[in-house]
């Protein structure tokens, strides 16, 4: 089987990994690289979802590119509108010439012998094998499991004689005219299905167990409105707009979890005045404080809009059975339905299964800290991508592709073979890098999957822009945790494994040395 050799190699050619690949040669332009995506376009996540309405839960010029302005007054879009923006931001860059699609990577180790990573790679349209080695490997697939989405098994759902889906997995030929549909969930999925389905539908109704919280958002920005109008730059505008919704989102977000009591009255306030007097505000009330699970955003209030006009309604209970027409719940109310939706959340899965080894021993990825919430700790030449859950993912993405691009550029300027980020004792915690920060059910479910919270920098991950831009964009690379070695240094590399030895043993974990003795 012949090898192909680059210098960089990035799996994923969605958001993370188009921000990585052009941020990367950006600072490296000499430097080869090679983007792995196992669908057949780019786009990741905004390729898979296809159910109908499907748009951000971000505004766009937080969620586009820091590199390629969003020009589009609107401030959420279409899933299709994103996925063709990714495409583009990869043609413009000369990315989309080095992608190679319908890649499934299966494992990859590193070798300190060679300095590189050897990536044992799957063609799904034929089933043969091929194998990559790389300087450097990016991981930017997400934390989504793309072949599984959560699905709970619910009572009597065998008896149900009408079409159960997953947005994850939507049939194209799905006809949902005329139909009484039943939505199940609450999240932004599910919120963005009933006004995106009530049109044609003759009933949709959301069954949620509990609320969340929900913010109607206007579907043009009157600031870029007014910029376009005098006919400012494209880029001024994305610069200005993009300033101002990274301030507004880290401030809200700040004044929710610092004052909770009021944050919750204004929101529900603002829910009451779109909804109208009429409404019943136990369905938009939740029990948990503002933030501790994602906001979600609804453009022009089109949720509130099909509640009043009567083609979809909110139920809050809890299934008692399914029935042969529908739903029971507990309340003994039943709802009858010829399409159930389970918009019940998504699973977690970290570098798309993908096994990881270094030298041959296997990495356990929950038992690691993250060094500037970018590197593994103990892994070297590697970065993974991994977005913000409290703003809009591609903030995170674009700072961690910057950092990734400089810090190859200093390798190269210095001669280093190998970087690696080595924690002291103490430096890890006992829940996950998601664990404290949300309660939403996939984040819970992330905790048996990603890296350890570190309990001080650089190892904690704050999820504060402003905080990780000092951090990743203008703090100098060199740093005492990120060790700097030439390939074939056996006394680098049993330091290396000798640190790591004593945080094992500190923290408790059952870990391997990264090098046998």
């Amino acid at each position: 089987m012949e090898q192909q050799h680059v210098d960089v190699l990035v799996i994923g050619a969605g958001i993370s990994g188009i921000s990585a690949a052009r941020h990367v040669l950006r600072d490296n332009p000499r430097a080869s690289l090679v983007v792995l995506e196992r669908r057949a376009r780019v786009g990741g996540t905004w390729d898979l979802f296809r159910y109908p309405g499907i748009r951000s839960d971000s505004d766009m010029p937080t969620f586009g590119f820091g590199f390629r302005p969003w020009t589009d007054a609107r401030i959420l879009a279409g899933g299709a509108q994103i996925r063709q923006y990714v495409e583009d931001a990869a043609a413009d860059g000369g990315i989309l010439d080095r992608v190679r699609f319908g890649r499934r990577a299966l494992s990859a180790d590193f070798s300190h012998d060679t300095g590189r990573w050897t990536v044992e790679v799957e063609d799904e349209s034929t089933g043969e094998r091929e194998t990559y080695s790389a300087g450097y490997l990016v991981g930017a697939t997400g934390y989504y499991d793309y072949d599984k989405p959560y699905r709970p098994e619910f009572p009597g759902e065998s008896d149900f004689r009408g079409t159960m889906v997953h947005p994850q997995h939507w049939p194209e030929d799905l006809d949902h005219s005329g139909k009484r549909v039943v939505v199940i969930g609450s999240g932004a999925t599910a919120i963005t299905l009933l006004p995106a389905m009530a049109g044609e539908a003759e009933h949709v109704t959301m069954l949620q167990r509990s609320p969340t919280y929900i913010l109607a958002l206007p579907e043009v920005d009157p600031l870029t409105s007014v910029l376009k109008k005098l006919r400012a730059p494209a880029r001024l505008i994305h610069k200005i707009v993009r300033a101002r919704n990274v301030a507004l989102q880290r401030g809200s977000y700040a004044f929710c979890r610092k004052y909770p009591r009021l944050a919750r009255k204004v929101l529900l306030g603002l829910v009451r005045a779109q909804a109208g007097k009429g409404v019943d505000m136990k369905h938009f009330s939740p029990r948990y404080k503002p933030w501790d699970q994602r906001l979600c955003v609804v453009p022009g209030g089109d949720l509130f809009k099909v509640l009043k006009s009567g083609k979809a309604s909110v139920a809050t209970d809890h299934i008692d059975t399914f029935t042969p027409d529908g739903i029971r719940l507990k309340s003994g109310e039943e709802l009858k339905a010829d399409i159930v939706v389970t918009a019940t959340g998504l699973s977690v899965r970290l570098m798309g299964g993908m096994e990881l080894t270094v030298d041959g021993r296997p990495v356990d990825v929950t038992n690691r800290v993250l060094y500037k919430a970018v590197l593994l700790e103990g892994v070297p030449n590697m970065s993974l991508v991994i977005g913000y859950t409290n703003a809009s993912w591609t903030l995170k993405a674009d700072l961690a592709a910057d950092y990734t691009a400089r810090l190859l550029a200093h390798m190269r300027r210095h001669g280093h073979d190998i970087a690696t980020p080595v924690a002291s004792d103490g430096d890890r915690s006992d829940f996950s890098v998601m664990g404290e920060a949300l309660t939403s059910g996939y984040i819970a479910r992330a905790d048996q999957v990603m890296p350890r919270q570190g309990t001080r920098d650089p190892w904690r991950l704050w999820n504060n822009y402003y905080r990780d831009r000092a951090m990743l964009r203008d703090a100098p690379i060199d740093d005492s945790p990120l060790r700097f070695d030439k390939a074939g240094s056996t006394a680098a590399d049993d330091k290396v494994a000798d640190d790591k030895a004593a945080t094992a043993e500190a923290s408790g974990a059952v870990q391997e040395p990264t090098r046998a003795a």
